[in-house]
């Protein structure tokens, strides 16, 4: 994946796959979300061909969340960007130091982050999985409604070309505004699922049913568990993908 040319040339722009799945109506009383997006989720699972627990509980209700503020979310979506792009090319130190200068972004970065950032030549462990957050950063990009539709069950890697693309060309990411809550808890109940029918699976010694792919499982849910304010609120490293 050039990375250098996508996020700092012109590239040809692909529409991105989005999986539609059906909204719920989570206009009920005050915690009345909760028990209908857990047996959505469930039905979404079932007809897909993935295992469901139905001891997990459900997730914070509309309620009980605040959602990061679009500002919040364009920052990661671009420090998430960004050392995705350095986990997954070798670029010259230099030029990847001056790309972040250029635009602000030291700010953006969390500890981790900024260590790996820091490495003029991080391990190939580090860099592996630092590449794997353009996956973290697709979710922000659907949460800024930059891709349409849901992001569905997670089997396929995100489109890096329109995200790079996308974070490269725009001015405000924040434009369009932030998803609905009821949108954003749709996807955090559905990933919730998901993860545990991936990690369930790794416990038997099998492989992850219906196709959901881990890598993707695992970044989506941190991003999805980081918009909603998982654990109190905690910063992007100290976010979990509890099962």
């Amino acid at each position: 994946m050039d990375w250098i040319k996508r996020l700092l040339g012109k590239a040809r722009r692909e529409k991105p796959i989005s999986v539609e799945l059906p909204p719920i109506d989570a206009d009920e009383e005050i915690f009345g979300d909760q028990p209908l997006r857990k047996q959505w989720a469930e039905g979404v699972l079932r007809a897909e061909g993935i295992p469901v627990n139905p001891h997990l509980p459900m997730i914070e209700s509309e309620a009980q969340i605040t959602l990061r503020t679009p500002r919040e979310v364009a920052e990661r979506l671009q420090a998430l960007t960004m050392v995705a792009f350095k986990g997954s090319e070798d670029p010259e130190q230099a030029h990847f130091e001056s790309i972040i200068t250029e635009r602000g972004l030291r700010p953006c970065f969390s500890p981790e982050e900024l260590a790996f950032v820091d490495d003029p030549k991080p391990d190939i462990h580090a860099s592996t999985q630092f590449s794997w957050r353009c996956e973290a950063a697709w979710v922000l990009l659907w949460a800024l409604r930059h891709v349409d539709g849901q992001l569905g069950p997670p089997r396929t890697t995100c489109n890096v070309s329109f995200l790079a693309e996308t974070v490269h060309d725009t001015a405000d990411l924040t434009a369009k505004g932030l998803r609905s809550a009821n949108d954003i808890l749709n996807e955090a109940d559905l990933i919730y699922r998901c993860h545990w029918a991936v990690r369930q699976a790794g416990l038997d010694g099998k492989d992850a049913p219906g196709g959901l792919h881990p890598g993707v499982t695992m970044e989506r849910h941190q991003a999805l568990n980081w918009l909603i304010g998982y654990n109190d609120g905690a910063d992007w490293d100290d976010v979990t993908t509890d099962t």
